[in-house]
């Protein structure tokens, strides 16, 4: 009698934004396509793939000590495999296995698709695989994927920028901007929300400039319009714009579209002229916050979000004190805050003007006691007001704790809620009323008002109810490939 040999098993880790979570899908698509299984948590998996990022400084240093951890484990098991991607790949190449000599593939941002591949001529040929190109072979979205959320999703309309901003190495890593037509979007879409999606992220590097490639600097617009009519889709949200390509027609169809969701994560970076200029962002304070005010116009509930940077060369005290005016002045109801580091290779790495460490840390304590002092404030205008809720999964690290659920209002605030006797699932709507503010959360220990249980909420229950040792296949979608 002959027995079949068990599948190989694998592990993705995930480093970084919101297009190597988007990408780490694809992969565990790929390989569960090529006839990998997902190793169950806590056991060693037989296939290690690492997705990097490559925008922080400690970015390396991540990469390297997992690698080094990794490292006896190999040794315990030569037949392990261990892959590197993303844009700490596509940046380092073959410096990777040199410093890392038992790392089997290294892949880059533009050939995610060649994993399986590469994989087995490893195996077969007893020696590493470095595969680097340059261009984008096939849209990321057209591979397989292995979506995490059975209610959500990302769907990256574009990859690439090009931008130029002193401080980010990512257009050197990720290339100029591919757009896909407005057709290949709607397609995966309405997909998508055929297995049950009720949520929509649209995703690129510069979401906004979508367009530019085939010359429509209003498609974003379009797009976000187009995403209203398609039926059992709940809610859309995009990320990440840059203040530059915001054009108020997108205003407008953020606030025409019932299911574009009034919320807006747009990076500020500094709000100083000066920096800003030294960033080489083209935008001004003034201009990034006649965005806010008209956005607040049109969506007056709108949460708005951003990114800042703290400690970019040059920066003087002058220049920090006009950050916290514009962070007072916006009202962000969160701020992603981070001390400015060197990228090899980025010219801000190379300019003058250094700031010392001590004068970083300080003036990001600053910023983040500003922060959330005001996203407190703002949080606190809440309480007692009823909020919609999609039931989410994973979100409130205390929930079992405490009994209570998690889930996300409409403007992206995360809510923890005392469910009661209702039975709602991850995937499902709840209305309640919100008790209690946080800096970064809001707490319903009221009773629910309403539930309503939904198609992405029985999608949820049956994969709960799935053996353990049943696997959960990608999805081809089956979009078009990318156009040259």
């Amino acid at each position: 009698m002959t027995t079949t040999a068990p599948a190989r098993t694998y592990e993705v880790r995930t480093f970084g934004c919101q297009m190597n979570v988007h990408d780490s899908e694809r992969l565990s698509g790929l390989l569960e396509d090529a006839g990998y299984v997902r190793a169950p948590a806590g056991d060693a998996a037989d296939v290690v793939v690492l997705n990097t990022c490559a925008v922080r400084e400690n970015a390396d240093n991540k990469l390297y000590g997992n690698l080094g951890l990794l490292a006896p484990k190999k040794t315990a098991r030569p037949d392990m495999q261990i892959a590197v991607g993303g844009c700490l790949a596509q940046k380092d190449k073959g410096e990777i296995v040199r410093r890392a000599p038992w790392v089997d593939v290294v892949f880059g941002t533009h050939n995610i698709g060649s994993l399986p591949v590469l994989l087995e001529r490893a195996r077969v040929a007893g020696e590493a695989q470095v595969e680097i190109k340059d261009y984008l072979e096939t849209f990321p979205s057209t591979l397989p994927s292995r979506r995490e959320s059975p209610y959500a999703a990302w769907v990256a309309v574009s990859v690439g920028c090009n931008n130029t901003c002193t401080f980010c190495i990512v257009p050197a890593l990720r290339g100029r901007e591919k757009d896909r037509r407005p057709g290949e979007i709607l397609a995966e879409v309405e997909a998508l929300v055929a297995e049950g999606v009720l949520e929509v992220t649209l995703l690129g590097q510069n979401v906004n400039a979508y367009g530019v490639e085939f010359g429509d600097r209003f498609a974003f617009g379009k797009l976000l319009r187009a995403m209203g009519p398609v039926e059992g889709l709940e809610r859309v949200r995009f990320t990440s714009p840059h203040p530059r390509d915001f054009t108020d027609d997108v205003i407008a169809a953020m606030a025409e579209t019932p299911n574009v969701m009034p919320q807006l994560h747009m990076p500020l970076q500094s709000g100083s002229d000066t920096v800003l200029r030294a960033m080489r962002r083209s935008y001004r304070q003034a201009r990034y916050l006649d965005i806010v005010a008209n956005v607040r116009a049109a969506m007056p509930d709108a949460a708005i979000t951003t990114d800042i940077i703290v400690g970019f060369p040059g920066e003087t005290e002058a220049d920090f004190e006009e950050t916290l005016n514009v962070v007072r002045e916006a009202r962000f109801s969160a701020a992603f805050t981070f001390q400015y580091s060197k990228r090899p290779g980025t010219p801000a790495a190379e300019m003058d003007g250094q700031i010392p460490k001590q004068v970083v840390q300080s003036r990001y304590e600053r910023l983040v006691e500003v922060v959330e002092e005001l996203a407190w404030s703002e949080n606190k205008q809440f309480v007692g007001r009823e909020v919609e809720l999609l039931v989410a999964e994973g979100e409130g690290r205390k929930d079992a704790a405490t009994a209570r659920l998690s889930g996300r209002a409409r403007d992206n605030r995360l809510v923890h809620f005392t469910p009661g006797d209702a039975a709602a699932r991850p995937g499902d709507f709840v209305r309640t009323t919100v008790t209690y503010a946080a800096p970064h959360h809001l707490v319903a220990d009221s009773p629910l008002l309403d539930v309503r249980r939904t198609r992405a909420g029985d999608a949820w229950e049956l994969r709960q109810a799935r053996p353990a040792e049943e696997p959960v296949k990608g999805v081809l979608l089956g979009m078009p490939s990318l156009r040259s």
